[in-house]
């Protein structure tokens, strides 16, 4: 850094970053566990069933991430899903036809479908 414009252009970068996380506040997330647990249990098929069922529903307050192995290798996949002001819920055991259930029922509806969740980690 050797200028005052490029201290602005940083600070104003930080402050495009924080605005962005803001506003994800307000929305679902789902977090996809992509270890490579859940990658050989069947998570990629998951992830992409969510992915997809979410654009055919043209939802645009959910974000979609991945996160890496979280010590419950035996119940992959999972998925966390993360509603503002709610507890999270953990899905495990997962397929692609669940989780397109869970995007209709769970994010659209907001009905738990309790039998795929395990309580609160």
């Amino acid at each position: 850094m050797k200028s005052l414009e490029e201290l602005e252009k940083i600070r104003e970068q930080a402050k495009d970053l924080i605005n962005l996380r803001k506003d994800n506040e307000n929305k679902t997330r789902i977090v996809v566990g992509m270890g490579t647990c859940g990658i050989s249990a069947g998570a990629r098929q998951v992830l992409l069933a969510i992915l997809d069922e979410i654009k055919k529903r043209n939802l645009n307050d959910v974000i979609v991430t991945e996160t890496g192995c979280i010590g419950l290798c035996k119940f992959e996949p999972l998925i966390d899903v993360i509603k503002p002001g709610q507890p999270k819920v953990t899905y495990v055991n997962l397929d692609a036809e669940k989780a397109r259930q869970i995007v209709a029922k769970h994010i659209v509806n907001n009905q738990i479908i309790e039998e795929w969740v395990i309580p609160n980690i």
